[in-house]
């Protein structure tokens, strides 16, 4: 009995140990994303998220949908752009760099929202 106590107890911790440092693991390094290829692109958004470890939003721009990653929740904060600034509809530039790997996705470095350019790095 004290062996499957034991046992549970284990999984118990390895189960909140992988679902506490899931977002870690889930996060890709920034060389995914090529610095000689700059991108600009302006559209509408579709789609926000802010979770970590960092927000996204899809964009509608020159009629293609872009995945864009932009920074973690807590900068975009400091930054000056809370979790209700971006919704669906409204119209942002976006600055950053598209991914070596993935086709329609980019890393955001700036984004311009309401007239006002926002350094996200």
């Amino acid at each position: 009995m004290r062996a499957s106590r034991l046992a549970a107890a284990a999984c118990g911790l390895l189960l909140a140990a992988v679902t506490w440092l899931a977002p870690a693991f889930a996060h890709h390094g920034w060389s995914e994303y090529d610095r000689d290829k700059p991108l600009a692109l302006s559209g509408t958004v579709t789609e926000v998220s802010y979770a970590n470890p960092h927000a996204t939003l899809r964009l509608d721009a020159g009629g293609k949908s872009w995945l864009v990653v932009l920074a973690p929740p807590s900068r975009m904060s400091s930054r000056g752009i809370a979790s209700g600034d971006i919704k669906p509809g409204t119209a942002v530039g976006v600055e950053g760099y598209p991914s070596r790997n993935e086709p329609g996705e980019m890393r955001a470095e700036r984004i311009t929202l309401g007239g006002k350019v926002y350094e996200l790095r």
